[in-house]
């Protein structure tokens, strides 16, 4: 376990915020002006807005249907004995997995089966390499032979690549028929260069409705409105209904730029980088994601690393078992915690707090009470250490994280998860997500009991810009095993008995 959030060194600049602005159509030449963010009222935090749904032309239910027509039709052609039907399902399901993998179901912006079909044989390959050797163990009367298991693999690519291509010629029509909205964003002459190609290349079915200039500089975007303020780059997204932002260079190269990307996530915009620079070609390195591209330039999609469903689902799975197997086997702990809080300092064993869970939702945190019955915890009070209120029992509590304990129960509950970025009080999150770049981007993903920032001793009186630095850093890259590191982190610190508190 580890200690709850503790007061901070604040270090750090504030970012970026919205600024007054006229009408979307304007064209602005002049550079803008870096303001600190306009924050919420004092002891409110801004509740974060959870991401439109918006229904995609480009939704990966088509490709997953091609792949099993695809997958489901080489079974049934299959000379020699036929598998059975049963096995059409599984074959389908460990396809797809593979594919996905693969990152075969990314959006692109200029898709093209034909370039896909090394990653599809080979996809196609360790399928039914698997699929002859389960067969084989279950059944050796219908094994495949080699001359079976090859006509397989190529049978599988090759339809799998006609149905991606065949998918793709009917987006593509559509996009051409129906193009949505973009807005460039980006400084001066690049974010231009974009936006002119996405004018005179309708085939990429995104139509150019203005550039967000972030730079200071002046630059030749054409005849595209040029937005320069927060305010008016989201007006221009509700009023054009824009679905698309393609960036000309990282999010994170600058606290304006990314504070643009949770408001077009907001609204339900896919995001995508461009490289009009041409900085892989100039240095010879090679991008993420060479195979799509937007007439020259080099595209990849943004992709939210929490927004992977299959694992956010494996994560909140493995949270309520864990959770619930940890309540069991913590339940003497917790009733000797209980007993002692009860005749050291009076009644009220518990402890309920108000914090800012994920999407700025709020929650009630539960605690073992570590003050005595007269003394109380403010919502707007930093830290309690050392307060004269506190017993020997508290204090132990306290220092042994052994108060944590009963939000095991908010686990449980779906409040929070085991792993995450720790919860803070509404009053603190309002404070630092004005003094703080990122801060409130910690959001994005359910708090937890423990986190990356935790087991690096981030605990106690340490710095708040370090702490959202590491939750970001752990949101950005996270897996379950990252998850399962953590929790072994945590555990091995909590058995040495490493002392800190809040």
């Amino acid at each position: 376990m580890t200690m709850d959030s503790a007061p901070a060194r604040h270090a750090g600049q504030g970012g970026t915020g919205p600024a007054g602005g006229a009408g979307v159509t304007a064209v602005r030449r002049s550079a803008t002006a870096i303001h600190p963010p306009r924050g919420p009222r004092a002891g409110q935090a801004r509740t974060a807005v959870h991401p439109h749904r918006v229904r995609r032309r480009d939704g990966v239910l088509p490709l997953l249907t091609a792949d099993a027509l695809a997958a489901v039709l080489t079974a049934a052609t299959l000379p020699g004995p036929a598998l059975p039907a049963a096995a059409a399902v599984p074959i389908a399901l460990l396809l797809a997995a593979l594919h996905a993998q693969a990152g075969l179901y990314r959006p692109r912006l200029a898709p093209s089966a034909l370039l896909e079909l090394p990653a599809l044989a080979g996809r196609s390959a360790v399928l039914w390499c698997t699929a002859a050797t389960v067969v084989a163990a279950v059944d050796p009367v219908r094994a495949l032979g080699w001359s079976v298991l090859l006509t397989a693999v190529c049978l599988q690519a090759v339809l799998a690549c006609a149905g991606r291509g065949f998918v793709n010629e009917l987006r593509r029509r559509d996009r051409v028929r129906r193009p949505a909205s973009v807005l460039v964003v980006g400084p001066g002459a690049g974010a231009g260069a974009v936006a002119a190609a996405l004018h005179g290349r309708p085939e990429y079915g995104l139509r150019p409705v203005g550039v967000a200039d972030t730079g200071a500089a002046e630059g030749d975007t054409g005849a595209m409105p040029v937005l320069t303020t927060h305010e008016d780059i989201r007006r221009a997204v509700i009023q054009n209904s824009v679905r698309h932002a393609v960036f000309t260079r990282p999010p994170e190269a600058d606290e304006r730029t990314a504070s643009l990307v949770r408001l077009f996530h907001d609204h339900g915009c896919r995001l995508w980088l461009a490289d009009p620079a041409g900085t892989a070609k100039v240095t010879g390195m090679r991008v993420a994601h060479p195979a799509d591209q937007l007439w020259g330039y080099a595209v990849q999609p943004l992709l939210p690393r929490p927004a992977r469903p299959l694992e956010r689902w494996g994560k909140r799975g493995i949270d309520s078992v864990l959770a619930l197997v940890a309540l069991v086997a913590a339940a003497p702990v917790m009733a000797a915690c209980a007993l002692a809080v009860r005749i050291w300092d009076g009644p009220g064993v518990i402890f309920r707090q108000e914090r800012v869970g994920l999407y700025g939702r709020p929650f009630t945190l539960l605690k073992f009470r570590t003050l005595r019955a007269d003394a109380h915890e403010s919502a707007t009070r930093w830290t309690v250490a050392g307060d004269r209120g506190m017993s020997p029992v508290g204090s132990f509590l306290r220092k042994s994280s052994l108060d944590e304990l009963p939000q095991l129960w908010n686990v449980v509950r779906g409040d929070m998860s085991l792993v995450g970025p720790r919860p803070e009080r509404p009053f603190f999150v309002a404070k630092f997500s004005t003094v703080h770049p990122g801060y409130e981007a910690r959001h994005r993903m359910p708090v937890g009991i423990t986190g990356l920032a935790q087991i690096n001793g981030l605990r106690g009186d340490t710095s708040i810009e370090d702490r959202a630095r590491f939750d970001n850093h752990y949101i950005d890259t996270w897996s379950l095993w990252q998850d399962l590191w953590i929790l072994a982190r945590t555990a091995a610190s909590f058995f040495r008995f490493r002392l800190g508190g809040s």
